[in-house]
């Protein structure tokens, strides 16, 4: 009797086995989230805004709402960060490839303390080919971001106007290096100086507003970028 309820349990066992597997077999296999790594500095981070309002976050819930499947932003930045500590940081995090849509905003606080646009070249130049790298090697994955001006805030009543001439001298650059490399570039400058005051508390960074116009700039160019 008791042999007979275990080869009803083996049996059943073996069934339940087998037809858990030619489940799994004929199930369609859900598919993974597309990635996004954005690396940058105080602009990418958000200072003085909630998380929700950084615009690599409001990015990824544009590109939701358009149909896309992509996941969190891993973002990479902080306030401050020149493009050598930017890479600094990327080799400390050493983040995993590839991933669907790379975006890099760099080079202000490299204008703000005085380099040099021949070193920030070089800096960039590295950093755009790391993007790449991530990108899986497809350059066509990477959206580069223009440097806002932060010559026309509030902040800069303190300071010599003459010197935030540069942002357009470090945009040349960053721009020419993104056409070399074949890869996409976003002027959101322009939406800074149209709109000197939509900044945050330290009158500075941008505000959730601001980021939101950058957003509408980079919605079309990223889904053009996962749609592929």
């Amino acid at each position: 009797m008791a042999g007979a309820v275990l080869l009803v349990l083996v049996v059943g066992g073996l069934f339940v086995l087998v037809v858990g597997t030619v489940l799994s077999v004929l199930a369609p296999t859900a598919a993974a989230q597309q990635r996004y790594l954005a690396l940058g500095d105080s602009y990418t981070i958000g200072e003085g805004v909630y998380e929700s309002e950084r615009w690599p976050v409001q990015l990824a819930v544009a590109l939701r709402a358009a149909g896309s499947d992509v996941g969190t932003p891993e973002i990479i930045a902080r306030t401050g960060w020149t493009t050598d500590e930017l890479d600094a940081a990327i080799t400390a995090r050493a983040p995993q490839g590839p991933y669907d849509l790379v975006t890099l905003l760099i080079g202000v606080n490299d204008q703000y303390r005085g380099r040099s646009v021949d070193e920030y070249q070089v800096r960039f130049r590295a950093l755009l080919q790391r993007a790449v790298g991530f990108a899986g090697g497809d350059a066509s994955r990477v959206i580069v971001v223009s440097i806002p001006d932060w010559g026309v805030t509030p902040f800069n009543r303190r300071r010599d106007p003459a010197a935030v001439a540069e942002i357009d001298a470090f945009n040349g650059v960053n721009r020419a290096e993104s056409e070399a490399a074949q890869v996409a570039w976003v002027d959101v400058t322009a939406a800074t100086r149209e709109e000197p005051a939509a900044v945050v508390a330290d009158g500075l960074h941008p505000s959730a507003a601001m980021y939101a116009r950058w957003t509408a700039l980079l919605t079309p160019r990223a889904l053009a970028v996962l749609r592929r």
